[in-house]
C-alpha cells in the first residue's frame, strides 16, 4: 500500500492539462486552483490506481473523481454503456454530486449522468438510465435498479465510494459488497473516507489491489477555515439573538441547526413572520418537499435553511456564510458536522453558537477543547450597531453607482427639483430615505419588539435586579407570582424578565418602581430570600463587533463586575422600615 501525502500547494488546473472542454467547465464554476485532494488524487486516478482517500466532506473530493472519470469516458470508443458508478450514502449527495458532474460536463455532449436515489419516481430514473454513462446513487437505490435488472454493470471501469464510512454506519455494507461483485475485476476502484474503521479496511482488501493512499485533510484543517464564536444570552432570549445577528451579518446563505423537528419548524415560522427568508429541513418531509427547499437554498431563493442534524446531513452547499447552532450539538462529531458546512473548498467561514446559562456554555467549551479549536465570546448586536452597519453597506451601493454613472434622466429629475427650490443635500437625503429605509424600519420593530410593551399601554419601564437566578432554578412565572402577589402590579404590567445565573433583571413600569421595590423587601422566590435593586445597564463598549470579534478577549469574564447597581433607595427603604418596626413595638 503506497502512502502519498505530498501535493503542489502551487498547482494550477492548467498543470494539471485538462482539457479544453472541462477547463472552460472549471472557469465558468469560478474556480482558480485546486484543492489539495484534486491535486493529488486527479494525476493518481489517471495513473489507473486504486486510491483511498482520507479526507473530510467540504475538500473538493467530487472534482477529484468526476474529472478523471470524465476523462476515461470521452477516450473510450463506445460511450452507450454505464462505465462509472459512483456511491453516496444520502439522497442529497447523490443529487450534489450529480449536478456537479452536469457542471463540469457543460461542454461535453457525450457525458450523461443519472442520479438514483429512494423516494423518487422508478420509472423516470429507469428512462433516463437508458441513455446513462456515469451513475451516481445511493447503495440501495443502485441495488433496486440491478434486481430489476434496469442497471447493468458489467461495461463498469470505474467505481468510486464517497463517504464510505457513513455509508457503513448507515448499514450498506452488504450493499456495497454486492455492487463491487458484480463489475468486471479489473475496474479501477476508488474510496474516500474520513476514518478508517476495520470494515472498511476488509472492503480496501477484498475489492482494491495496491491501493495509494492520499491523506491531505483532517478535522483540525477543515475547521482552521472557519471562525468560531459564541453568544450567552438569558433564558428565553435565543430567538431574539438569532434575528439580530441575522439583522447585523446578512448573510447571503446561513444554515440555523437545532435539535428537535418541532424546534425546526417553530424557529422557521418565527423568522419567517418577521420578515425573514427562511425554510425549515428535516425527516418528516416528504422527499419531494426536500428536494424543493434544497433546491431553493442551493439557488439561493430561500436564504436561510433551519434544519435538524439528521436531515442536514450530506448538504453540500459551497457558500454558506454562517452557520448558527441554536441548540447546543449533541456530540464532539454533530458540532464539526454542523459547522462544516461553512468554509468549504477553501472559502473562509463562520459558526455562532447560542448558548443560554453557564451549563450551556460549559457543554459548547468541553466539545472545543476536545477538537483542540479555539472559540471566542462575542457580544449581541444592539439595533445601533446594526443600522451603522446597514448605512455603511448602502453607502458602498451609493458608492458604486456613482462609480458606474448616473443615467441621464435621473440628472434631469434633480435639476427639476432643484428649479423648485429644495437644496442638493435635502433631495439626496429623500433619495437615500426612499430606498433604504425599508429594512431600518424592520429593526426598529425588533427595537420595539424588545420594549415588550404590556397590555395596560405602559410605555415607560425601569428596571430592578434580583440577586436570584438560574443556579437556583428559578423561572420567569415563580419572579412574577412573587411581584403581582405582593405589589399592585398586574402580570399584564410586567415587561421582559431576564434570568441569568446568579441573578434576574425584570422590567417594571417607572411609576411603580418603588412600590415593588418596598413591597419586595423580605420576599422569597423559590423558597430564597432575594434583594432587590434598581439596575442600571452596564456601559457598552462601543465598536466592539469589528465583524463580531470582542476588542477585548477578557470582556466575558469581567461581565457581571461591569453590572452597577443603585442600592440607594433600596437602603432608604430598609431604614425606614426598621424605623416603623421599631415604633410599632
Amino acid at each position: 500500500m503506497e502512502q502519498k501525502e505530498n501535493y503542489n500547494e502551487e498547482m494550477t488546473f492548467e498543470d494539471l492539462e485538462l482539457s479544453g472542454n472541462i477547463r472552460r467547465a472549471i472557469d465558468d464554476m469560478g474556480f482558480i486552483t485546486p484543492t489539495p485532494i484534486q491535486s493529488a488524487a486527479i494525476p493518481a486516478i489517471r495513473e489507473g490506481s486504486d486510491i483511498i482517500g482520507r479526507s473530510q466532506t467540504g475538500t473538493g473530493k467530487t472534482m477529484a473523481f468526476a474529472i478523471p472519470a470524465i476523462e476515461m469516458i470521452r477516450s473510450s470508443a463506445d460511450k452507450s454503456n454505464v462505465m462509472a458508478i459512483i456511491m453516496l450514502p444520502t439522497r442529497e449527495l447523490a443529487i450534489q454530486c450529480c449536478n456537479e458532474i452536469k457542471k463540469l460536463t457543460k461542454y461535453c455532449e457525450s457525458i450523461r449522468p443519472v442520479e438514483v436515489y429512494g423516494g423518487a419516481p422508478m420509472d423516470r430514473q429507469i428512462t433516463r438510465l437508458k441513455r446513462a454513462n456515469i451513475v451516481i446513487g445511493t447503495p440501495g437505490r443502485i441495488m433496486d435498479h440491478m434486481r430489476r435488472r434496469t442497471l447493468k454493470l458489467d461495461h463498469v471501469r470505474l467505481a468510486v465510494l464517497d463517504e464510505a464510512d457513513e455509508m457503513l454506519s448507515m448499514g450498506f455494507k452488504e450493499d456495497m459488497e454486492t455492487i463491487l461483485r458484480e463489475t468486471p475485476e479489473d475496474r479501477q476502484t476508488v474510496l474516500f473516507s474520513a476514518t478508517m474503521p476495520p470494515a472498511i479496511m476488509s472492503i480496501t482488501t477484498e475489492f482494491q489491489k495496491d491501493p495509494v493512499v492520499i491523506e491531505t485533510a483532517n478535522k483540525k484543517i477543515t475547521l482552521d477555515n472557519i471562525r468560531q464564536t459564541y453568544v450567552d444570552v438569558p433564558m428565553g432570549r435565543k430567538t431574539d439573538a438569532l434575528k439580530l445577528l441575522l439583522y447585523y451579518f446578512d448573510p447571503s446563505l446561513s444554515i440555523v441547526f437545532c435539535n428537535t423537528k418541532k424546534k425546526a419548524e417553530e424557529l422557521s415560522a418565527a423568522l419567517s413572520r418577521d420578515g425573514f427568508n427562511a425554510e425549515a429541513l428535516h425527516g418528516d418531509l416528504k422527499q419531494s418537499q426536500r428536494n424543493t427547499v434544497m433546491d431553493k437554498f442551493r439557488s439561493g431563493a430561500t436564504s436561510i435553511l433551519v434544519a435538524t442534524d439528521v436531515a442536514a446531513r450530506g448538504i453540500d452547499v459551497n457558500d454558506v456564510e454562517f452557520v448558527f447552532n441554536y441548540d447546543i450539538p449533541q456530540n464532539n462529531e454533530y458540532y464539526v458536522h454542523r459547522i462544516g458546512r461553512t468554509g468549504r473548498v477553501g472559502k473562509k467561514g463562520n459558526s455562532i453558537t447560542i448558548c443560554s446559562g453557564r451549563r450551556q456554555v460549559l457543554e459548547l467549551l468541553d466539545i472545543v477543547h476536545r477538537l483542540k479549536a479555539e472559540i471566542e465570546q462575542v457580544d449581541i448586536p444592539t439595533s445601533d450597531d446594526i443600522n451603522y452597519r446597514i448605512s455603511e453597506k448602502n453607502i458602498s451601493y451609493v458608492e458604486e453607482i456613482l462609480e458606474s454613472g448616473v443615467h441621464e434622466r435621473y440628472n434631469n429629475m434633480v435639476n427639476m427639483l432643484l428649479s423648485e427650490g429644495y437644496s442638493l443635500f435635502d433631495i439626496a437625503s429623500a433619495a437615500l430615505q426612499m430606498n433604504f429605509s425599508e429594512k431600518e424600519i424592520r429593526i426598529n420593530d425588533i427595537k420595539a419588539e424588545r420594549k415588550q410593551y404590556s397590555k395596560n399601554g405602559h410605555t415607560d419601564f425601569s428596571k430592578i435586579m434580583l440577586n436570584i437566578g438560574r443556579a437556583s432554578r428559578v423561572a420567569p412565572n415563580h419572579i412574577l407570582a412573587s411581584i403581582t402577589e405582593r405589589s399592585m402590579l398586574h402580570g399584564s404590567d410586567i415587561g421582559k424578565i431576564e434570568i441569568y445565573d446568579d441573578w434576574s433583571v425584570v422590567a417594571v413600569p417607572s411609576v411603580s418602581v418603588d412600590e415593588v421595590l418596598d413591597k419586595m423587601y423580605g420576599a422569597k422566590v423559590c423558597g430564597r430570600p432575594v434583594k432587590a435593586s434598581i439596575y442600571e445597564e452596564p456601559a457598552r463598549r462601543r465598536n466592539n463587533y469589528n465583524g463580531g470579534r470582542r476588542s477585548d478577549k477578557n470582556s466575558g469574564n469581567n461581565k457581571n463586575k461591569n453590572n452597577k447597581v443603585k442600592d440607594t433607595k433600596r437602603s432608604s427603604t430598609k431604614k425606614q422600615t426598621r424605623k416603623a418596626s421599631k415604633r410599632h413595638r
